[in-house]
């Protein structure tokens, strides 16, 4: 079964590429790259058991990293100590740390290298 538009925006989302839009070819415009190329063309020709794993291991562990970055650490913006608790005042980096990382590893398994919003070690886009 073919990934659904959505989980495609969020593969590229994840794998830190930027917007695709609606250009029916990805050799137009400031978005081209080898690379990014490379990552459309495996999210349309993996196996059913490589689709299976992205779907059901990859899309919702980065998903609710996604959100416990910001959720949690909202959270607890307000408070510094409490009886018996203290808050970790690196949550925010230790988090999105944690959230790169599988991000990274999921660039790994689907054998492109990291976009430009994961920074070091990605490629960059020219303008």
């Amino acid at each position: 079964m073919a990934f659904t538009g959505a989980e495609k925006i969020q593969i590229r989302r994840f794998c830190g590429y930027p917007v695709f839009g609606n250009s029916p070819g990805t050799g137009l415009g400031y978005r081209f790259h080898p690379y990014y190329e490379a990552l459309e063309w495996k999210m349309n020709h993996l196996c059913a058991e490589e689709e299976r794993l992205v779907r059901e291991m990859y899309l919702p562990r980065l998903a609710q990293l996604e959100t416990d970055l910001f959720d949690q650490t909202r959270e607890n913006l307000d408070t510094d100590a409490a009886t018996g608790w203290t808050h970790n005042q690196a949550e925010h980096r230790d988090r999105a740390a944690l959230f790169d990382d599988l991000r990274r590893r999921f660039c790994g398994y689907l054998g492109v290298p990291p976009g430009p919003d994961l920074g070091q070690g990605g490629i960059r886009v020219m303008v």
